[in-house]
C-alpha cells in the first residue's frame, strides 16, 4: 500500500459551492484521461464549475512535478471523485406565514494523478 501511494500525487478542494451531483458530471469527464487532454476538456467546457476543477487538476500536476519528481508528459488522471460537504440552510417566505426550505449544497473534490508505466517496466 505504501508503494501505491508513492506513485501518485493528489490535490483537494474542500467546500466548492456546487452540489455534488453537478460536480460529479465534470469530474467524470476527466477520469482516465491524460493530463493535457483533461486540461483541454476543462478549458473548453461550458459548465460553471469547470474552472474550479481545472485549478485542482493543475495543483495535482504541480504536486506531481515538484514534490514527487514525475514526468508531466506521462501523467494521467487516475481518480477524480466528489464528496458531500456542508449544507447551508436558508428559508424563503411563503404564503400564509409559512416558510419554504432552501438547501445550498457544498462539495469536496479530490483529483489523483499517476504516472503511466512503460511496457518495459511491466515485463
Amino acid at each position: 500500500m505504501v508503494k501505491e501511494q508513492a506513485k501518485q500525487a493528489l490535490a483537494r478542494n474542500l467546500a466548492i459551492r456546487i452540489s455534488p451531483r453537478k460536480l460529479n458530471l465534470v469530474a467524470q469527464s476527466i477520469r482516465g484521461l491524460k493530463v493535457d487532454a483533461a486540461v483541454n476538456q476543462l478549458t473548453f467546457s461550458t459548465r460553471r464549475v469547470s474552472g474550479e476543477v481545472l485549478k485542482v487538476l493543475e495543483a495535482a500536476i504541480a504536486n506531481a512535478e515538484n514534490n514527487m519528481g514525475f514526468d508531466v508528459d506521462r501523467l494521467y488522471v487516475s481518480e477524480a471523485y466528489v464528496g458531500k460537504a456542508m449544507v447551508m440552510k436558508r428559508f424563503r417566505a411563503r404564503a400564509r406565514g409559512r416558510s419554504g426550505k432552501i438547501k445550498k449544497f457544498f462539495s469536496n473534490l479530490t483529483v489523483i494523478v499517476r504516472e503511466k508505466e512503460d511496457k518495459e517496466e511491466k515485463v
